[in-house]
């Protein structure tokens, strides 16, 4: 089968829906099939991936929902799209937040085959509110050709519905088993007694660090032999978190900035503790599987996103957003206690078996087959081999 995947965003920064697409690439083309990725790059060639990767247009910066979308904006790009849509002929065109502007709405449009659509957001999205109300009526024209939909979780599910009209089907992101366990090293350097808690996230506000900075200061008084790693790319608020430590004297606060991907599950292993403090507008918790892949206990924030993954005093320690006096005591908890840390992490490891990229990448293609029989009934003997994996 010849499979599209369309990311509306740069392809050689890295995000939670661009490791979505190469995690379904990788597997996809590991069953056998013909995959290519489509997506804005502000570089030509993607590391590994070769002539499967279509760059079709430049990604520009965006402000979006207290983040950046990088994403292309040329309304010059129906030729591109129309050539590539010819040439390459495939059975599925795969989009992920489909009416994203102007790569995936375009390749909507333009797209005749069986058109599938990934809704990753959970908070406001320049494809539902720019530019209303055009958007509506274009999103009603474009929500037409789509034959299937599915969502990453119930809380994005319940926020796409609010604009998009149709039945969703959830299929929850995944992590790589391989990548992410409990045999990997740690890193140098940070195994010298102290008790590490991790953070792991752009450095945006609505990742929350700075309340986790103040629930560190909190606890640092009474708990000197802990340490807290800050892993992630941010510049102007990585600066004022520093300056911030800097002033108030907070020892053992530790940035390292944006890591290498292969040196991740390094960091977690460091971790005794792993912390998402987000005050907000998160559909999911891919960063909450990475740490219970590695069986980390979790102190996070009960946003709906986060709460889909983990349950309270399950695989870890749910809060409220925003509260610094619960979160400090939620990780007082798990300094002092260091059999709940175990027990926590253990149920972790058997809870994240279930996000294993595999067992995700077949619930996709299942669902591909399941489209397209619905879509094509003359033709379900033939695309029945879709959902047992078989190459077409």
């Amino acid at each position: 089968m010849k499979i599209a995947l369309i990311s509306p965003y740069d392809f050689a920064h890295p995000g939670g829906v661009i490791n979505h697409i190469r995690a379904l690439d990788e597997e996809f083309t590991r069953l056998g099939h013909d995959v290519r990725i489509i997506a804005p790059a502000s570089r030509k060639k993607v590391a590994a991936l070769g002539n499967r990767f279509i760059p079709i247009g430049k990604p520009r910066p965006v402000p979006s929902s207290g983040s950046i979308s990088r994403i292309s904006l040329s309304l010059h790009l129906a030729l591109d799209i129309k050539r590539v849509l010819k040439s390459e002929k495939f059975d599925v065109v795969h989009l992920h937040e489909p009416f994203m502007p102007m790569l995936c709405s375009a390749v909507l449009r333009f797209s005749s085959g069986i058109n599938i659509g990934t809704f990753h957001a959970y908070s406001a999205s320049p494809g539902y509110e720019l530019g209303r109300p055009f958007t509506t009526i274009l999103l009603k024209r474009r929500n037409r050709k789509l034959a299937g939909r599915i969502a990453v979780s119930e809380p994005a599910k319940a926020y796409a519905s609010k604009y998009v009209a149709g039945e969703f089907t959830v299929i929850p992101n995944g992590v790589d088993l391989k990548r992410f366990h409990p045999g990997v090293k740690p890193m140098p350097g940070y195994d010298d007694g102290k008790l590490n808690i991790l953070f792991v996230g752009r450095l945006e506000k609505r990742k929350g660090c700075n309340y986790l900075l103040n629930a560190y200061a909190r606890l640092k008084k009474n708990y000197p032999n802990i340490r807290l790693i800050i892993v992630g790319p941010g510049v102007n608020l990585r600066r004022r978190y520093e300056l911030k430590v800097r002033f108030s004297r907070l020892r053992d606060v530790v940035f390292t900035g944006g890591v290498p991907y292969e040196e991740l599950p390094r960091y977690y292993q460091t971790a005794d503790i792993f912390c998402a403090p987000a005050t907000g507008k998160e559909s999911f918790g891919i960063v909450l599987l990475e740490a219970m892949a590695l069986g980390k206990p979790i102190v996070a924030t009960s946003n709906d996103g986060y709460a889909s993954v983990v349950s309270h005093g399950e695989q870890g320690l749910l809060v409220p957003p925003k509260n610094i006096k619960a979160l400090a005591e939620s990780l007082r908890l798990l300094i002092e206690d260091a059999a709940l840390r175990r027990s926590l992490g253990a149920k972790g490891l058997v809870t994240v078996r279930d996000y294993d990229w595999p067992l995700v990448a077949r619930r996709v293609l299942d669902y591909y087959g399941q489209v397209s029989r619905d879509s094509n009934p003359a033709q379900s003997c033939h695309k029945a081999q879709i959902s047992a994996g078989t190459p077409a």
